[in-house]
């Protein structure tokens, strides 16, 4: 069994997208709008095959995104190398993104550093 896709709410979809195509090398399907209840989404390919379904409708509730809350903390996303960790966080920094932690390698091994990407959610990159 593998994990098909996830899904998240945003506000500003076209924002959304374009931070996913630019950064993480996503590739978008055309979208879909229901114009009976509003709602709009486009799920976003990455070469291995996994997914994101990025949605919105009228009316959410944008709450704040503490990140000590329960439910889903972070989405990671593997680069291949240090190098590759090393590049994207300081292009994300230059670009005005968060650097919350590293990058650096944790106490369980892993080399990654963590920002505060679109909309307030976090992004872990790793090798």
């Amino acid at each position: 069994m593998h994990i098909e896709h996830f899904a998240m709410y945003v506000n500003d979809l076209e924002k959304t997208k374009e931070f996913f195509i630019r950064y993480f090398g996503a590739s978008p399907n055309n979208g879909y709008h229901n114009p009976e209840t509003g709602f709009c989404s486009y799920f976003l390919s990455f070469d291995d095959g996994a997914r994101i379904e990025i949605m919105n409708k009228p009316n959410m509730c944008d709450c704040e995104k503490s990140p000590l809350r329960t439910g889903y903390a972070h989405i990671a996303f593997s680069s291949g190398s240090k190098e590759a960790v090393d590049r994207l966080t300081a292009e994300l920094k230059s670009d005005g993104y968060e650097v919350i932690s590293g990058p650096w390698t944790t106490g369980d091994g892993y080399y990654e550093s963590c920002i505060v990407g679109i909309e307030g959610n976090l992004i872990e990159i790793t090798v």
